[in-house]
């Protein structure tokens, strides 16, 4: 079974479907990253690149980002946003708009 499934069942199985809105959904996604940055919020860079090394704070992290992604993803399947489609576009948006150093971005006037 998909995870998108499973989380639609999951929140089904405790008539969770009417606080899922697009609202709510945002805000505990906002929550949720929050929660994600409270542990890295006062780790120097260094600190931050090791957070994995420690099984406590790995767990952690690991926790936040699953919350984080249920969130987004139940997001998604209410308002009929495909991430992947919606990721792959935005890639393709900004390989025009940020073109790798040595390389000009299209005129994009020049259609006008």
């Amino acid at each position: 079974m998909g995870l998108r499934r499973r989380l639609a069942e999951f929140a089904a199985a405790r008539d969770w479907q009417p606080y899922h809105t697009p609202k709510n959904l945002a805000s505990a996604l906002s929550v949720e990253a929050a929660e994600l940055l409270e542990i890295f919020q006062w780790l120097t860079p260094e600190e931050s690149g090791r957070v994995m090394a420690d099984p406590d704070t790995a767990h952690r992290v690991t926790d936040e980002v699953a919350d984080v992604l249920a969130y987004l993803l139940q997001f998604c399947e209410v308002l009929g946003i495909d991430p992947l489609a919606a990721l792959a576009a935005k890639i393709d948006r900004n390989e025009i708009r940020f073109p790798p150093p040595g390389r000009r971005a299209p005129d994009r006037h020049s259609s006008e």
